[in-house]
């Protein structure tokens, strides 16, 4: 049974998409998230503290239950455009707690004024600084939602192309993984998804790569080779237009022998996750109970 809290949400959501599909303003809809994070402060023993990593505006965003040792590389959605530490602040404090471990989260570059390859390689000095500075690969998570999701596999897929050591698991919340926006959840989830829209979804994609092919496995991982990956948990909305986004990236990582888990939730939408609603936070709890299972307590 479908929660009051995200009822009422959902309703929140309609109404602010149809305020967006009357006039897309760039500076409007950045503030509209900072504005709509606002609504979920973080607990009161959640440590944060700002840092700059190459250049790199982050925040460390740790739980009193976190080890030390154990870091989730955190890689906020946005479509690219938008997003910032303070968007994913109470995400990233739910995920310290239930993960058991240190949450960062950059700031990567943001399009129109920064298009591809930025955002990659800033997510790529990232990870690498973590290296350098002591933090085993074998107790790094990587992950994201939405375009976070689409750039957490770019990442990864740069890393294994330079040699690089892998993160041990990669953690996906609705995905964004194909730019195309061709999955046939783009129209038969039209009217039942109450925050995207599949028309404004495929135009956004010109501001992250301009003129690149939105076919080009590093921007649409459903087309890249995933051979070798870390183990992946990958979690949608039954809702969301996107939802093939991650069933078609699922069923490309199998294909190539990837540990790879699917979880559809239902009545859910599009990075449920980032609400204070009990679907939210059962979805987090299993997040976590992935990576105890894993990395150990």
């Amino acid at each position: 049974m479908v929660s009051s809290e995200s009822l009422m949400i959902r309703q929140m959501l309609k109404a602010s998409l149809t305020n967006q599909l009357a006039e897309f303003n760039l500076e409007a809809t950045r503030n509209g998230l900072e504005a709509l994070s606002a609504l979920t402060p973080v607990a009161p023993d959640i440590n944060v503290e700002k840092k700059t990593i190459e250049g790199i505006p982050a925040e460390w965003v740790t739980a009193p239950n976190a080890e030390e040792d154990r870091v989730f590389l955190y890689l906020h959605g946005g479509a690219y455009i938008m997003g910032s530490c303070n968007t994913h602040r109470y995400l990233a404090s739910k995920l310290s707690r239930s993960t058991r471990a240190r949450v960062l989260v950059p700031e990567y570059r943001l399009a129109p004024e920064n298009p591809y390859p930025a955002a990659v390689e800033d997510a790529l000095k990232v990870y690498r600084w973590l290296v350098d500075s002591g933090v085993s690969p074998e107790k790094i998570i990587i992950g994201g939602d939405s375009a976070g999701g689409g750039l957490t596999m770019s990442t990864l897929l740069a890393l294994r192309e330079a040699g690089d050591k892998l993160p041990a698991l990669t953690v996906l919340l609705s995905p964004w993984t194909d730019l195309e926006g061709t999955g046939e959840s783009m129209e038969t989830r039209r009217g039942i998804d109450p925050w995207l829209n599949p028309d404004q979804s495929r135009l956004v994609p010109a501001l992250y790569i301009r003129d690149l092919d939105p076919r080009d496995p590093h921007v649409s991982p459903i087309y890249a080779d995933l051979t070798g990956l870390p183990p992946m948990l990958v979690h949608a909305g039954n809702d969301e237009i996107l939802l093939d986004d991650s069933i078609r990236l699922v069923d490309r990582a199998l294909a190539a022998g990837v540990d790879v888990s699917l979880k559809i939730w239902d009545d859910m939408w599009h990075v449920f996750q980032t609400f204070n609603i009990p679907e939210g936070q059962q979805d987090i709890d299993e997040i976590g109970e992935f990576v105890v299972k894993r990395l150990g307590l």
